[in-house]
């Protein structure tokens, strides 16, 4: 009798890996934070219809009460506050997602591959700005509609479009540093909205400071919001110039808000790194 043995000799083959750069690396992961966001539209809701929501609200609710904004009407005042304050919370979608990666361990599974762990930030970073943009094109939508312009130049105009996303960029290093630091999304929902909504209130984003308590006015002047918010107003042409006896921030708000967004960076930026780099860390 004979037997036949039959040996499988297929071998599986891993597959090749490629070399990408960090920057490769980093696209990869704003295409999955952008498709994680297209599977669950509701997340949108943010920056669609709460926008749309908060213009016709302060448009049409304090408007009507609000008559100190000098030669502009209360809409133009409004729309650069809005946006101001759209752009400061994207702090607040870097948190939550980095949180939310960190518990479902998703970060642990990105470190297993063969990408720098510094992608999964930059990937994060860019996909929030892009977030936080569709909510400032929403307002700028509706703003058209109920009575907002533009009536700067055009330079002017891209101007404080890019000092606004500069001042993002300066926001998502608060929001990688409460992201990394706190344990769950529903310590960090809750840090950043009893600290990011008293912010950009204290702030010139919806009301003129004149009024205000000579201590509040101080306050609401030196905030890194006011000089954002109305370096868009002078470069746009949508409110008054700071009157005399203001302080520096408001008298030069495009210088102010360069050097704000450059200090805050460097100040938190390493506090933030090593918070992260400690929370995913063996």
């Amino acid at each position: 009798m004979t037997t036949t043995v039959t040996t499988d000799t297929s071998v599986t083959q891993r597959p090749e890996i490629h070399q990408t750069s960090i920057w490769q690396q980093s696209w990869i992961m704003v295409k999955r934070n952008m498709i994680h966001t297209k599977r669950m539209p509701e997340m949108l809701s943010d920056v669609t219809i709460q926008p749309i929501m908060f213009v016709l609200l302060f448009a049409y609710v304090f408007g009507a009460s609000i008559t100190n904004t000098g030669d502009v009407s209360y809409k133009e005042f409004l729309l650069p506050g809005i946006m101001g304050q759209t752009i400061v919370f994207t702090a607040f979608i870097v948190s939550t997602g980095i949180t939310a990666d960190l518990e479902k361990g998703i970060i642990d599974r990105f470190r297993s591959l063969p990408i720098r762990r510094s992608s999964v930030l930059i990937g994060r970073s860019i996909a929030s700005l892009l977030h936080s943009s569709i909510g400032i094109v929403v307002m700028a939508i509706t703003g058209l509609a109920i009575g907002w312009r533009i009536h700067g130049t055009f330079g002017e105009a891209v101007l404080a479009f890019a000092l606004l996303i500069l001042f993002g960029f300066a926001m998502i290093w608060f929001g990688i540093l409460v992201g990394s630091w706190l344990t769950s999304v529903e310590a960090v929902n809750g840090f950043m909205f009893t600290t990011l909504f008293p912010l950009t209130f204290l702030s010139n984003a919806f009301v003129p400071t004149a009024p205000m308590p000579t201590w509040l006015r101080t306050i609401a002047e030196w905030n890194p919001i006011s000089a954002l918010i109305q370096s868009m107003r002078v470069l746009w042409g949508n409110g008054p110039v700071a009157p005399p006896g203001s302080p520096w921030p408001l008298v030069h708000p495009e210088l102010a808000t360069l050097i704000w967004s450059v200090a805050l960076t460097v100040l938190i930026a390493p506090f933030a790194l090593r918070a992260y780099n400690k929370r995913t860390s063996d």
